[in-house]
């Protein structure tokens, strides 16, 4: 049961932050209805950022604030200078997909030509020790994770659920012509949300850097899949599915491991998204219906 409970834990703070990626797929799905697969590209870009300004002797907290300034920039770029033309051409929908897929592949070569295609050790942000509770080992390292994106992502529901810029997204994402009649600035509340994308991946591309004390160009292919998974599996477009679908994924990985071992761990999420499309296409919490805002 310890050994359960431990690895329940461990399942918490990594799906926390499966979802905190996975909120970056459902923001930019939910606006132009488009799966940006150029995010785990830019989620490895956050965490290159981080490293850099690591190495020039800036502290943890710094190099991720510049990381996330940064990386929310790239964000607006991607949409500003590939997405915005295809949108005004009125082109169709794949021709944004497959022109991500190409953006995604552009940032990561880059990586590659100024650090190196090599894994190189990441510092150990919060490792202040590990501690001992009912037999459980729980680290620093795991309440960081655990309480960043947490915050991050209920401050991110807030933003959405309560303001006036959240109405504005949400009225765009339910008919982005009625919103323009309305008086909203579409093209603000776009580039708004690549930006809390781009930032969200930064924040989580640092933290699990820090986590995993290592930064590698490839690093954010897989837990994109893992997250875009998660994403579905929660309704993609849906913030609150984000958060429930990255847990979900989270934990069902790390209980899959202690059962079934660990090479069989990454296979979890692709079994749950083959699931989820089979019997509810739509996620746990996507919904059909027109919803007035």
């Amino acid at each position: 049961m310890a050994i359960f409970i431990q690895q329940l834990v461990n399942g918490l703070a990594l799906g926390l932050v499966y979802s905190l990626v996975a909120v970056g797929y459902s923001l930019v799905f939910g606006i132009l209805r488009l799966i940006n697969f150029s995010h785990g590209a830019v989620y490895s870009f956050g965490a290159h950022v981080a490293f850099f300004f690591v190495g020039i002797h800036f502290g943890p907290i710094p190099a991720i604030a510049m990381a996330v300034i940064i990386t929310g920039f790239l964000g607006v770029l991607i949409d500003k200078a590939a997405l915005a033309p295809l949108r005004k051409k009125r082109s169709v929908p794949i021709a944004a997909l497959v022109t991500t897929l190409g953006i995604s592949n552009i940032i990561q070569n880059l990586l590659v030509v100024r650090f190196g295609s090599q894994r190189k050790p990441f510092p150990d942000f919060f490792g202040l020790g590990v501690f001992s509770l009912a037999g459980i080992q729980l680290n620093s390292r795991q309440f960081v994770m655990f309480g960043v994106s947490l915050a991050l992502l209920l401050i991110l529901l807030l933003i959405v659920q309560r303001t006036k810029i959240g109405l504005a997204m949400r009225a765009t994402a339910q008919n982005v012509k009625a919103a323009a009649l309305m008086g909203i600035n579409v093209n603000n509340v776009i580039t708004l949300t690549f930006l809390m994308g781009g930032a969200s991946a930064a924040i989580a591309g640092g933290m699990v850097s820090g986590y995993y004390q290592v930064v590698y160009p490839g690093m954010g292919f897989m837990i994109s899949l893992k997250a875009f998974a998660a994403s579905v599996l929660g309704g993609i477009g849906s913030l609150s599915g984000a958060l429930v679908g990255g847990l979900a994924v989270g934990i069902i990985e790390s209980i899959a491991a202690l059962y079934i071992g660990s090479n069989y761990r990454d296979s979890m999420a692709f079994i749950i998204l083959i699931a989820v499309l089979i019997f509810r296409p739509a996620g746990l919490f996507g919904k059909n219906e027109v919803i007035k805002v």
